[in-house]
């Protein structure tokens, strides 16, 4: 129980020793002169009715911003376009191998099939007509 009777007394006393120091203001001291602050007073503060104008301008997006859009979604576009001629590209150059590849195939297995038909003709036709 010392320690808190301790705590209590040192409290007591900065409390006391803050509330009778003489302090005028916590502020810096500034060694510059009283007419120099009056000249820096226009620069931060301004009339109400300017500051509404102010801020009615602002609230609008400028031409610039609009421009700047304008301008990314031409690029924006540009890069779709160029992507999908290119997809069409691919997609074409494809279909164009699948449909070569198919019509070579097709006509391997076409002379395939005229020569083994070459090859087991008997001279009769139709041939269905003398097998049963």
């Amino acid at each position: 129980m010392s320690w808190t009777q301790i705590f209590v007394l040192s409290s007591l006393t900065t409390l006391l020793i803050l509330t009778f120091s003489s302090v005028d203001s916590a502020a810096v001291r500034d060694d510059s002169k009283a007419g120099d602050t009056k000249g820096a007073a226009p620069q931060v503060f301004m009339p109400e009715s300017d500051a509404s104008n102010f801020f009615k301008r602002r609230s609008r997006r400028s031409p610039r911003y609009y421009a700047e859009l304008q301008a990314e979604q031409r690029v924006r576009l540009a890069v779709n376009e160029r992507r999908r001629e290119y997809n069409e590209e691919q997609r074409d150059e494809y279909e164009n191998y699948v449909e070569e590849e198919r019509d070579e195939q097709n006509e391997r297995s076409r002379e395939k099939n005229e020569q083994l038909r070459e090859f087991h003709y008997d001279g009769l036709y139709p041939r269905y007509h003398w097998f049963h």
